[in-house]
């Protein structure tokens, strides 16, 4: 319910208890840390809201009138309260920065995450018990929404309703094959063929599965999803059953640099078809990261720019 509307604010409160117990305005401006002007200024607007005259001046000093010692008497209660709530307030502050929950989608895990988690622990506010809850976008976005995360970051193209995103990192996606598939003797695939092939695949709600997707259907609309070929729950297991030559994936150019330089997976470009794709950090809407995830946000942002994020790229070729 709204405060009745002469009820002073507490810093014009908490200076008329310094008055009376320094006995000189000029002494509680100093205490208060600011000039006389501005406490002469807060006194006389206490005593326009309240309609009486708090403080009597003299040569000795300040001292409170009848009405400004019982104000006094009351606001002592009121001043005790709020400086109660302010040390519950860094009690909850200091109980979030010791601890920070992350959300992240298994490419950001795996490939983007360790290096963050290193340059946090170096900053100055690190905070002491750091977890990681790895899964598909969907999830990290229910982990948020949930208030389980503090921050996610994921791999969708667009944020889940209730959610903020800002994008901290660029990233392309790859089709990958065995030495011995068809495709890895050839320098690029069309999209037709690539579109109309049963792939290995992660779960739907996975960000990678999603945003190939959506880049396919944005260029072909009356498109028709093959079933997957084989269906897996992480990126190690498709890059092993792609090697096996189970058949083709598309996966994030992150999760493939090794095997693509050994040549234990071949990556023929797929002609014409750029997909670049942002990954991004989430929170609930409304809302900002605060403490340790704050940090953390920051220092994703600026790995990505130092990575050069704003390029362009695609299904490439290896």
């Amino acid at each position: 319910m709204p405060l009745p509307p002469r009820v002073p604010d507490l810093a014009a409160l908490d200076l008329l208890l310094s008055v009376i117990e320094l006995g000189s305005l000029g002494r509680a401006a100093e205490a208060h840390g600011i000039s006389q002007p501005s406490a002469s200024s807060r006194i006389r607007y206490l005593e326009k809201l309240v309609g009486l005259p708090v403080l009597e001046r003299t040569t000795l000093g300040s001292r409170p009138t009848p009405a400004g010692a019982l104000i006094a008497e009351w606001a002592g209660t009121v001043i005790e309260a709020a400086q109660q709530l302010g040390a519950g307030i860094d009690t909850l502050r200091e109980q979030r920065d010791s601890r920070l929950h992350v959300a992240a989608s298994q490419t950001v895990a795996e490939y983007l995450f360790p290096k963050w988690l290193v340059a946090l622990r170096a900053s100055a506010a690190v905070p002491a018990a750091v977890t990681l809850e790895s899964g598909n976008s969907a999830g990290v976005a229910q982990a948020v929404l949930e208030g389980r995360a503090g921050i996610g970051f994921i791999e969708s193209p667009r944020a889940p309703k209730g959610l903020e995103s800002r994008p901290v990192a660029v990233d392309r996606l790859v089709v990958v094959v065995a030495p011995g598939h068809p495709w890895a003797r050839r320098s690029a695939i069309t999209l037709e063929e690539l579109a109309a092939t049963p792939l290995v695949q992660r779960e739907a709600g996975s960000g990678t599965r999603t945003s190939f997707e959506r880049a396919v259907t944005a260029r072909m609309p009356d498109w028709r999803r093959p079933g997957p070929l084989l269906e897996l729950s992480s990126t190690t297991a498709i890059k092993t059953a792609a090697a096996a030559g189970v058949g083709p994936a598309v996966v994030s150019s992150l999760a493939v640099s090794v095997e693509r330089a050994s040549g234990t997976l071949k990556s023929p470009a797929v002609a014409g078809f750029d997909m670049t794709r942002s990954l991004r950090a989430v929170w609930p809407q409304g809302q900002r990261p605060a403490g340790p995830a704050r940090d953390l946000y920051a220092i994703a942002r600026r790995a990505g720019a130092g990575a050069g994020t704003g390029g362009t790229g695609g299904i490439e070729g290896s």
